[in-house]
């Protein structure tokens, strides 16, 4: 008996997921509860854990996009007498058939049956895709699990897969666009070779690890030659190098330039971006702050602070509650757009930017209008752990109805910062520069801040915008009113 080890559902948008990081190796041993793997979607995050004790049996290699409910890994369980099975062994070639399997059945991707290469869906609003390169040639030998096709979307591109050991008929050429669930290829099995039992397998012998080494090595040189960046096929890695999985996200370089896919994080982020831009009126106005009032304050409560809180008075928390008083004094900002109507927020839910290692994400601060100052400090510095560890969570993202953006962390001092959709405002924050300034007929030196607030005027107008922010402003050059409910 074994366990099955599939990709979960991380939300209603999310379709597809990316095998970022195998904890356990093919073969190890595991135990219930034992980390196994790290997922990526376009949003968070995941760690899949064993339900249950065995030997871990891996499918899908590291890198692999697959979709959501996929089988990536099998755990074979412990035998009666307390020793767990073996796992699978990876397929053999023609060039040495594999000693007879005990009889069990094979998998069904494993059928020596012909076998039809279809465009999968890739997602409800996409209803065709190209095929912009064949890896192989129409009438090639091809192995269960080698890459055969790259197909495009006008979201997403996809790698496609042997399903069996055979020989390749492509029935659509480069460039052709088809709909989903069109049949471009068929592969005529190589019969029972091609089959992959469930059983322990014979190990591969040494002349065909020699042959597999060869065969892996021509399959990169033509992935290079091609500009492209693909596997060898799982049973060449494992046999060739089995304490060493290649990704077909691992970098290629000819000396002069290095090319590399881009995570799925960073695709999410620039399409995101994009459509941004493209669906709403984006406009930008600026102002600067006198930040002596708030930098004083903290100065004078810190320690005080600290000792009652646990945690730190940072700068962030007065942006956030300078933004939630600004959000009520002017409404029409705590809005959104959808379709032909308006809908109006009624509710404070803030998303604060964080860079992290794998791109920016913009976990939502809820209810800022009844939270205290510690509360909102606490909130920010566990999602900057969570953010750190990778353990953002589809729910941290959903929600907010406006975005703080600090490009002063880095020490930007002027940004134009873009929507975060449906929401219609963001606020950029800038480094603290001193700075002379005019003050009582006097010039006089202080700390000063540029503020950037974007919105989209299709929803909000210049008056509502410059108001919003000079209220901003207001709230940090006399901070203290904020601060009576610490």
């Amino acid at each position: 008996m074994s366990i099955e080890v599939t990709v979960p559902a991380s939300g209603e948008s999310v379709t597809t997921a990316n095998v970022a990081r195998w904890h356990k190796k093919n073969g190890d041993a595991v135990a219930r509860g034992e980390v196994l793997v790290t997922l990526e979607t376009d949003k968070v995050s995941n760690e899949l854990e064993a339900a249950g004790d065995g030997i871990l049996e891996i499918l899908v290699s590291e890198g692999e996009e697959v979709a959501i409910g996929t089988l990536i890994a099998r755990i074979q369980a412990a035998k009666a007498g307390g020793q767990a099975s073996e796992p699978a062994a990876p397929k053999e070639t023609a060039a040495a058939p594999p000693a007879a399997p005990q009889e069990q059945p094979a998998t069904p991707a494993a059928s020596p049956a012909d076998a039809e290469l279809k465009v999968p869906a890739s997602g409800e609003s996409i209803t065709s895709a190209t095929v912009a390169s064949w890896r192989k040639n129409d009438g090639d030998s091809v192995v269960a699990g080698e890459v055969l096709v790259l197909l495009e979307t006008d979201k997403v591109s996809n790698e496609l897969e042997a399903p069996v050991a055979g020989t390749l008929s492509i029935l659509v050429p480069e460039g052709e666009e088809v709909p989903v669930g069109t049949v471009i290829a068929r592969i005529a099995a190589a019969g029972a070779a091609a089959v992959r039992p469930v059983s322990t397998v014979a190990p591969a012998k040494p002349a065909t690890t020699a042959v597999l080494k060869r065969e892996a090595s021509d399959n990169r040189s033509a992935a290079e030659m091609a500009g492209g960046n693909r596997r060898p096929p799982p049973e060449v890695q494992q046999a060739a190098a089995p304490a060493v999985r290649e990704s077909p996200a691992a970098p290629v370089s000819d000396g002069r330039t290095t090319r590399r896919k881009m995570s799925m994080l960073r695709r999410k982020i620039a399409t995101h971006l994009v459509n941004a831009q493209q669906t709403a009126a984006i406009l930008t106005t600026f102002n600067e702050v006198d930040m002596s009032a708030v930098m004083d304050l903290r100065k004078a409560v810190q320690d005080e602070f600290v000792k009652k809180h646990g945690v730190k008075l940072g700068f962030m928390s007065f942006f956030v509650k300078a933004v939630t008083q600004a959000l009520k004094d002017v409404p029409a900002i705590n809005a959104r757009i959808e379709g032909n109507d308006i809908i109006e927020n009624h509710f404070h839910d803030i998303g604060v930017a964080i860079g992290t290692e794998k791109g920016l994400v913009v976990p939502v601060l809820r209810d800022c209008a009844t939270k205290s100052f510690a509360q909102i400090e606490k909130d920010i510095l566990d999602y900057a752990t969570k953010a750190r560890e990778g353990k953002i969570t589809i729910e941290d993202l959903q929600g907010g109805v406006f975005s703080i953006s600090n490009g002063g962390t880095y020490g930007s001092l002027l940004s134009t910062p873009i929507l975060n959709p449906p929401q219609s405002g963001i606020l950029g924050m800038h480094t603290i520069q001193q700075r002379p300034v005019a003050l009582d007929g006097q010039v006089v030196i202080r700390p000063m801040m540029y503020l950037a607030l974007s919105y989209d005027h299709r929803l909000v107008d210049g008056r509502e915008a410059v108001t919003f922010l000079i209220r901003i402003k207001d709230c940090l050059e006399s901070p203290a009113r904020l601060m009576l409910e610490m």
